[in-house]
């Protein structure tokens, strides 16, 4: 649709103005840091950055209303730039160029509402958010799409070259941070560390097929993440993991997506998000809040976060009540089937503590919660749900196994409607689907199959198999009614008439 075919009221909101004046601000000390430089942690404290617009106020300006409708008018453009996640320009990147946005289809991925088998046997209506249909597979292009955009703006005004984008992975963040540097060509070149063994071969074969520098080390991914964080303190690299401020900031669109989805009303709603490195989970908290600050929508839905009991250092944090006895203590992994979500030590926790604050000041202390889940429970959860027409990955069965739990502890009603984030494709974990159906998990999973869950192929042959090719056509007709009977019997079919 051309912008010249919109109401006139709404015409001049919709290509987004350059503007805003973005800096880093440092979580603990409040410094603050220009973006003319890659920058990960305060160079004064060493704690973590957030970005904030100092004129922000400039969007105030604007009734929610009229954002309401700027949004939703966005949708009608064909403008590459804001097809993705810059559908949110002015509340992602004010300041970045139209020309120089990454995307590659990223974003508005589909809201699917479960069955009503599946929500009777939950409990409560609810949708996945298919995570899984961006385009490498996975909620990390979010945050890449942001991050990318912000070092080719960087790399263009600068007149850099020669640039390593860097990060350490469980898999996602890997296939995602490799797709969108292999999209600015020479610009950057694209190196990946990954835990030896750690990560499914479908994941491992996406950087790899996208170019990037693979390097493997011993350990888990916590290590990995040490690794890459000396890296980018004494290197020059750009670091692309969720440390990087510009991930979070585009994974913020996930919250902005449900709530046009619901019209922007979100009383009664509650949303639901795997715990990992705490990226995700501090994009959602920030990017409500950042919506409820300019009345885009007036209610904050629950946030739930789930963890495995394989990895579950922020569930443990939140379980004492008292937030002044409240104590963050890291964890040693176990082997978990939810391997994005296998970190002892997010890095993102000190943003999620700060905004679990803000949030529950405003929506109140029974708006945010941690719930545990079993790794039986989340391969149950995941086949469940995919059985019912989902495309879950090993993170949405932990999520849906995680609203379960909270329907069970009373922190949701069955009167509310929840998002389930599905945050990867199913065929990204089908190793552990595998798993599952030939009952061989190592124990240390803790992962019994359920024979109802179990599914395999079974082999049908003919009595007689003729030898020699070609078959003859009599031979062939043989085999057709052969098969035709076995398929039949095996089937429970009934002859017609």
């Amino acid at each position: 649709m051309k912008l010249k075919d919109f109401p006139e009221h709404i015409q001049k909101h919709l290509i987004p103005e350059v503007t805003g004046q973005v800096v880093y601000r440092c979580l603990d000390c409040g410094t603050e840091y220009d973006i003319d430089r890659l920058l990960y942690t305060c160079p004064a404290c060493h704690s973590v950055l957030l970005l904030a617009d100092l004129a922000f106020d400039r969007v105030k300006k604007i009734d929610s209303k009229t954002w309401h409708q700027i949004f939703d008018y966005r949708k009608m453009l064909n403008i590459a730039a804001l097809k993705g996640i810059y559908r949110y320009h002015e509340f992602i990147g004010p300041m970045m160029p139209l020309d120089a946005v990454i995307c590659l289809g990223e974003g508005h991925t589909p809201m699917v509402e479960a069955n009503a088998y599946l929500q009777d046997l939950v409990g409560a209506r609810f949708y996945f958010k298919n995570e899984g249909q961006n385009p490498s597979a996975s909620f990390k292009d979010r945050g890449m799409a942001a991050a990318l955009s912000y070092l080719n703006f960087i790399i263009r005004t600068q007149q850099l070259d020669g640039v390593l984008a860097i990060c350490a992975s469980t898999g996602d963040t890997s296939a995602a941070a490799a797709l969108y540097a292999a999209y600015l060509g020479q610009k950057v070149a694209s190196a990946v560390l990954l835990p030896h063994g750690k990560v499914t071969p479908q994941q491992l074969s996406q950087p790899l097929g996208a170019g990037a520098r693979v390097l493997e080390i011993p350990g888990v991914f916590d290590d990995c993440m040490r690794v890459v964080e000396a890296l980018s303190e004494h290197y020059h690299v750009a670091l692309l993991n969720s440390k990087n401020s510009w991930r979070i900031r585009g994974q913020e669109s996930y919250a902005y997506e449900v709530a046009q989805w619901f019209d922007y009303d979100l009383s009664g709603k509650v949303i639901v998000v795997p715990i990992g490195n705490a990226g995700n989970i501090t994009a959602v908290l920030e990017g409500l809040l950042r919506f409820h600050d300019l009345g885009i929508i007036e209610a904050l839905p629950k946030v739930i976060g789930v963890q495995s009991r394989h990895a579950n250092p922020v569930f443990r944090y939140y379980q004492e009540k008292n937030p002044q006895r409240r104590l963050f203590v890291p964890v040693t992994v176990q082997p978990s089937v939810a391997q994005a979500a296998m970190i002892g030590r997010p890095v993102s926790m000190p943003r999620v503590i700060r905004l679990v604050e803000e949030y529950s000041r405003r929506a109140g202390d029974d708006s945010f919660a941690v719930v545990e889940v079993t790794e039986q429970e989340i391969m149950d959860n995941m086949l469940l749900a995919n059985r019912n027409g989902h495309i879950a990955c090993t993170q949405g069965g932990e999520s849906l196994a995680g609203l379960r739990a909270a329907l069970r502890a009373g922190i949701v009603n069955k009167d509310e409607v929840a998002v389930v984030d599905a945050t990867a494709h199913h065929l990204k974990f089908i190793g552990f689907q595998q798993m599952y159906f030939d009952n061989s998990f190592p124990p240390e999973f803790e992962v019994t199959p359920k024979p109802e869950y179990q599914n395999r192929p079974q082999l049908l042959a003919p009595e007689k198999m003729p030898v020699h090719s070609p078959w003859t056509p009599a031979e062939m007709q043989e085999f057709t009614q052969d098969m035709v009977q076995q398929v039949a019997a095996a089937l429970g079919l009934k002859t017609k008439g």
